[in-house]
């Protein structure tokens, strides 16, 4: 089926993380359909994971999308269920990740109709929970379905650039005890709120390691709160804060930093600082290298169909490419297509953006074989 056809038919069915199962099904059906191997891989919660097959020869390649969208949000004046004027596509989920999905399902099964000696083998994945903690790719790589895979590709939109690694993240809890007091004489005790607050307005002063692809990584606090017990100082705070990272950040690297701010700023309370709990592993940083085989392979097929050299980039936030490229630990590159307000309303995709990456991704796969 044509690409766009398919967005289309992909951006009809509601499918927000967590409610992925009719997406799921409708895959896995159309896939069956054609005679090809499929398989579910259940994700508790969630909608099931969709596996199919093509042997072919040389390289075992994963096409890899993910199902689920954010949530409906408030502002659309277009059709959140799809809306074509001129060449943006516009629908709730349309350039993340539906687009990429579409792309590579349509790829898949135009393979399907070649010999096995003119393509490599092929694994089509489509996932559950993405935009949630990953649990459909942690999944997929718990079951050792993609163990002989020697590289992964992510359409996750990207403006059709090549993107060689990625930021990991950390997701902090800090729990901070005082002392109660008075509050009339708030001197004679420890203000839980106002300590935690002296360490999350410092954490720029935070001496953060640089690295030379993905830059630097970065703190942001999600959340904050705290209350008094009538009039009282308030003895206990919590804030949750994001950390991005780079490669050479680990988890005692940056629970160290944390304390080490909280000593120079000078707070007094009693700070509890943990990994936030999450149902999987924490994202890790990565990076392909620029001239690994594959890469290269990539960029000549990039050239051959537009002529021009391809931008390679580096992202500054977290996804399943993070668990492909550490966990399973395969070469993974993300190219998708050109879109805009992703997380937003008005979300859109360019339908000849999509073309463009089919095509440059049977011209790279063609390469491999």
């Amino acid at each position: 089926m044509d690409e766009f056809e398919l967005l289309k038919e992909f951006v009809t069915i509601e499918s927000p993380f967590g409610r992925e199962k009719e997406i799921s099904s409708f895959i896995f059906s159309m896939i069956e359909e054609m005679g090809i191997k499929v398989e579910r891989l259940p994700v508790e919660g969630f909608g099931d994971d969709v596996i199919a097959y093509l042997p072919g020869r040389g390289y075992t390649v994963v096409l890899n999308g993910h199902m689920d969208t954010v949530n409906l949000s408030p502002g659309w004046t277009r059709n959140p269920k799809g809306e074509l004027d001129g060449d943006r596509f516009y629908g709730l989920g349309s350039a993340d990740m539906k687009a990429g999905l579409a792309v590579l399902l349509s790829l898949f099964l135009e393979m399907a109709e070649l010999s096995k000696r003119e393509r490599p083998n092929l694994i089509f994945t489509a996932v559950s929970d993405e935009e949630g903690y990953s649990r459909g790719t942690w999944e997929l790589i718990k079951s050792e379905k993609l163990d002989r895979a020697d590289l992964v590709l992510v359409a996750e939109p990207t403006n059709e650039k090549l993107m060689l690694g990625a930021r990991g993240r950390f997701v902090i809890s800090v729990r901070a005890r005082g002392k109660k007091a008075h509050a009339a004489r708030p001197g004679l005790g420890v203000n839980a709120i106002e300590e935690l607050a002296r360490l999350v307005s410092n954490l720029e002063r935070t001496r953060l390691k640089s690295h030379i692809k993905l830059g630097r990584g970065s703190y942001c606090t999600l959340y904050i709160r705290g209350e008094a017990d009538g009039l009282s100082v308030p003895e206990y705070a919590e804030a949750v804060i994001d950390r991005h990272t780079v490669i050479g950040e680990d988890w005692v690297r940056v629970e160290a930093e944390l304390r080490k701010l909280a000593e120079r700023v000078g707070v007094r309370a009693e700070l509890e600082i943990e990994r936030y709990p999450r149902p999987t592993p924490e994202m890790l940083p990565y990076v392909v290298r620029e001239n690994l085989h594959e890469v290269r392979l990539f960029k000549r097929a990039y050239l051959s169909v537009t002529g021009l050299e391809v931008e390679v980039t580096y992202g500054k936030s977290v996804g399943d490419f993070n668990y492909f490229a550490t966990y399973l630990n395969k070469p993974t590159l993300v190219f998708g297509p050109s879109g805009g307000n992703w997380h937003s309303s008005n979300e859109w995709v360019s339908v000849s953006s999509m073309r463009r990456v089919k095509e440059v991704y049977r011209k790279f796969l063609e390469s491999l074989v």
